[in-house]
């Protein structure tokens, strides 16, 4: 052991040979040292004969530090920082989510690679700003970006930002003051059936496909992109069992759910038809319906929809209800269920949310009057004793 006592905080040394730590003393290898620098950047150096000089040296380094005015400290993190990429940045910050899960990973690097980044990915970090945090949000808004994805985008901006924030690169945190995008049921638009039905036929066929796929039995886009003729298994219902996933452009397994899972949903005789009718008219590739229109050994891309929508909106040729998006087809069938008296918790069920509060969340807007009309129920039997 060595004779300085090493404080938390001082960094360690150690030897990058085959001899197990016991034995560091006896061998013939330097020591190195590794310590956190006043900048916040990770050292190392080498070349210590014993373990008290590596010791010695951390202890040098270490009130070299305390020493230093705190304003020298800042001024070498804001120099190591300030001037690096957001895109850089965002990498070390997401390495160092270490008790994240799969699948949210997948999430966060979704997030990174289609939100944050084409934006804000070649910005210096110096230059961030309450007014840059505003605009991102901004053309988030004027991209149709969903209401839930404008959310972890933010929620993910943020986190990173705060963390530059605590390094000192700022000297006012730039989300402070900022509204962060919400699901708010009154900006949930869904469109009335005589606009739904206007709606479908104003893309191609596959447009009208994934609108039946969402509005009739409540799939994500990605779980429509990935419907299968082998997944029906009744006359009235659809087995979803994967989604084509954004990022990666492959089938992957479904939200929030282990790659063996799957839920069972309704299906319509109308969404059945429409299956059938695009089935019969395009045919299929190992049961799926919706491959890539240029390379049919591709999966479906998320922008063929996403293009189209745009063009029929700029078009002005349909009745699109203002604020509507691609999204609302999914809304569609939640109101649907909900205002024919399913029960919430099967529609949560059919949706693949989460949880229940999620789905009470957005739709419970869509059940007006229902504490009176249980009301009503309740006293019946109160009455008749």
């Amino acid at each position: 052991m060595p004779s300085v006592v090493l404080k938390r905080g001082m960094g360690s040394f150690f030897k990058e040979c085959e001899h197990p730590r016991s034995r560091w003393s006896k061998c013939s290898h330097f020591y190195k040292i590794r310590y956190r620098a006043a900048g916040g950047g990770q050292r190392e150096e080498s070349g210590f004969a014993t373990q008290d000089q590596a010791a010695e040296r951390l202890v040098e380094i270490y009130n070299g530090k305390k020493a230093a005015p705190r304003g020298q400290v800042k001024a070498e993190r804001v120099a190591k920082y300030g001037a690096m990429r957001f895109g850089e940045y965002a990498a070390g910050w997401k390495a160092a989510q270490r008790d994240l899960g799969p699948a949210s990973v997948r999430h966060l690097e979704s997030l990174l690679d289609i939100h944050l980044l084409p934006q804000l990915g070649s910005r210096r970090m110096e230059t961030f700003d309450h007014k840059v945090v505003e605009g991102f949000i901004q053309t988030m808004e004027r991209n149709g970006v969903g209401l839930a994805a404008q959310s972890n985008a933010f929620d993910k901006l943020k986190a990173i930002l705060l963390d530059a924030h605590r390094l000192g690169l700022f000297d006012d945190n730039p989300v402070v003051g900022i509204k962060a995008p919400q699901y708010d049921p009154k900006r949930v638009v869904i469109p009335s059936p005589a606009q739904l039905q206007q709606i479908r036929c104003a893309g191609d066929d596959s447009f009208t496909l994934v609108t039946d796929l969402m509005s009739g039995c409540g799939m994500r886009n990605g779980e429509a992109f990935a419907v299968n003729v082998n997944n029906i298994v009744a006359d009235d219902v659809y087995r979803i069992t994967e989604q084509v996933n954004r990022t990666t452009c492959q089938y992957d397994r479904l939200k929030h759910r282990r790659p063996d899972e799957y839920r069972d949903v309704p299906l319509p005789a109308h969404t059945r038809r429409t299956i059938e009718w695009y089935a019969d008219k395009h045919g299929t590739v190992d049961g799926y319906l919706l491959r890539h229109p240029g390379d049919p050994s591709r999966t479906f891309p998320h922008y063929h929809i996403a293009n189209q929508w745009k063009r029929i909106k700029k078009a002005g040729q349909t009745n699109i209800p203002e604020g509507m998006v691609v999204y609302s087809f999914r809304h569609f069938f939640a109101s649907n269920c909900l205002n024919h008296g399913i029960p919430i918790t099967d529609v949560a069920e059919w949706m693949g949310h989460k949880t229940i509060e999620v789905t009470y969340k957005i739709y419970r807007h869509l059940m007006p009057g229902s504490i009176s009309k249980a009301a009503k129920i309740l006293n019946h039997d109160l009455t008749t004793q």
